[in-house]
């Protein structure tokens, strides 16, 4: 009898997105860099400023392993 393959995330371009929101540096003042999410494909990041603060949005697919990891640590 086979088992049934458990499902990978739903991380394509049609996928549900979600964002968190990230500090646009480091606390000594060092920019963060940023790069590309492999585990999905909807990602890409918006730079916000709100007055004197700048921070970064990034955006997954929200069964992204990756953004699920950044979201627990909130």
């Amino acid at each position: 009898m086979s088992t049934p393959q458990s499902r990978r995330p739903d991380t394509t371009y049609r996928a549900p997105i979600g964002s968190v929101d990230l500090a646009a540096e480091t606390d000594d003042g060092s920019p963060y860099e940023i790069w590309p999410c492999h585990d999905c494909l909807p990602w890409h990041v918006e730079v916000i400023r709100e007055g004197d603060h700048v921070f970064v949005r990034e955006w997954h697919a929200v069964a992204c392993p990756s953004f699920q990891e950044l979201i627990k640590e909130e």
